[in-house]
């Protein structure tokens, strides 16, 4: 309990702050396990341009999310 506390204690303002704005940084953090994901998934590419295109590519697909939310499960 003393080691939570004394790490609540230090991490306090930006915890706070984060309550305060509820600005977030879930987007870019995402972004990140999607870039890392595919950059896994792209690891046996010869050419690292076609592995960063593979990566940007995934990153900025804006039909990724309307995709998700129409799909249902039957039932």
């Amino acid at each position: 309990m003393q080691r939570l506390a004394a790490t609540l204690e230090t991490w306090w303002p930006a915890i706070f702050a984060g309550l305060d704005t509820g600005y977030s940084n879930a987007r870019s953090e995402g972004y990140n396990r999607l870039a890392k994901h595919v950059g896994r998934d792209a690891f046996g590419f010869r050419n690292p341009a076609n592995q960063r295109r593979r990566i940007r590519w995934a990153c900025t697909r804006q039909h990724r999310r309307a995709t998700a939310v129409m799909i249902t499960l039957p039932g």
